[in-house]
């Protein structure tokens, strides 16, 4: 009970802020961070739950980026001499719809293949599919206009035609969309993990070994995770795409994928909370010293120092340093963290 009011409150919170944040800037910072944070917890699901480390992950945002883009602005490609494919543009839910399924899709290829090789083969064919889907956005020229990017990428409308509409133009309207999200994608991770599939993804990452000797189906488990996952970082993709209306081959630069590390593992991995605080403390961080004119290469020597020490001092993230120091009936069960048992519980 304690847990869902300070969850209600947290979020009250958040929906107040358009409402005395008067620094538009401030507010898109904000955006960008969720739009981020929501691609971190989509990492935190295989990092944190099953304990694969997948940096290739920017894949998946940058596929949902594109897909989203190229769907509601329609293109024509020749794919032989006398054959052309094209799609007229679509409404942006619709979209963002494809954009998920087909990052979805694109997840369980990868999980297919990859996890008949896991740990150091995993991270290089996660790394290698990111690296030829850059390129191919970089090179197919007909469809992704290389470098060039695609502009003009329209906004989401909900609403009946002439009826009645809302329309995410504008930092407001975006805030509240991404947030909206961002809720969404905690409720469908905290039921995944909460589920007899979340417990199987932990009693893996515990001891694979015995896991499996009671029945839990590895495979199975982590194309699951894989395809949530890539899904979830699709849908945080698309949303970049429709929020700043241009896409270019810059959004699989493989730093994004290591900001959706540093957010999950400085948050806590394998808890709930942990990519948002992890994602707030390292987005909203910068801006702070920008706001004292601290000089850009002090700016970033203090990232790094925060991040060190971090990492030093809290080995388990933030929000487990946090629960430790809570009464436990704070957070008994608040936020999918390990329990003893899973193991057994994944083969109930």
């Amino acid at each position: 009970m304690t847990n869902r009011i300070l969850s209600l409150a947290w979020v009250a919170f958040l929906i107040s802020i358009p409402f005395w944040m008067e620094d538009l800037y401030y507010l898109h910072v904000l955006i960008v961070t969720g739009i981020f944070i929501i691609a971190a917890m989509s990492l935190n699901l295989l990092l944190g739950y099953t304990g694969q480390l997948s940096l290739g992950h920017v894949a998946f945002f940058g596929i949902g980026a594109y897909v989203s883009s190229l769907v509601s602005l329609g293109f024509e490609i020749h794919v032989l001499p006398n054959t052309t494919v094209s799609l007229d543009p679509k409404p942006v839910w619709f979209a963002m719809l494809v954009a998920v399924i087909f990052s979805g899709l694109c997840g369980w290829f990868i999980g297919r293949v990859s996890f008949k090789v896991r740990g150091a083969y995993f991270v290089i064919v996660t790394v290698s599919f990111a690296e030829v889907v850059r390129l191919v956005s970089l090179n197919w020229m007909e469809l992704t206009q290389g470098p060039m990017a695609l502009n003009n990428i329209p906004y989401l409308t909900l609403g009946i035609p002439e009826v009645f509409e809302v329309e995410f133009i504008g930092k407001v309207p975006c805030y509240y969309l991404v947030l909206a999200v961002a809720v969404f994608t905690y409720v469908v991770i905290r039921r995944l993990v909460q589920s007899r599939a979340g417990r199987a993804m932990i009693a893996l990452r515990e001891n694979e070994p015995l896991a499996s000797s009671v029945g839990v189906d590895v495979t199975r488990v982590l194309v699951l995770a894989t395809i949530v996952s890539a899904g979830l970082a699709g849908l945080a993709g698309a949303l970049y795409a429709h929020y700043v209306r241009i896409v270019d081959p810059d959004v699989f630069l493989f730093i994004y994928t290591v900001t959706m590390v540093i957010m999950v593992i400085t948050g806590g991995k394998g808890t709930l909370a942990g990519p948002i605080v992890g994602g707030l403390v390292f987005g909203i961080f910068p801006e702070v010293l920008r706001g004292f004119q601290v000089q850009p290469e002090i700016q970033w020597i203090t990232y790094g120092v925060l991040m060190i020490l971090i990492v030093y001092f809290l080995p388990a993230g933030i929000v487990p340093a946090i629960r430790s120091l809570l009464p436990r009936r704070l957070v008994e069960g608040g936020d999918g963290s390990v329990e003893p048992n899973a193991t057994a519980e994944a083969r109930s």
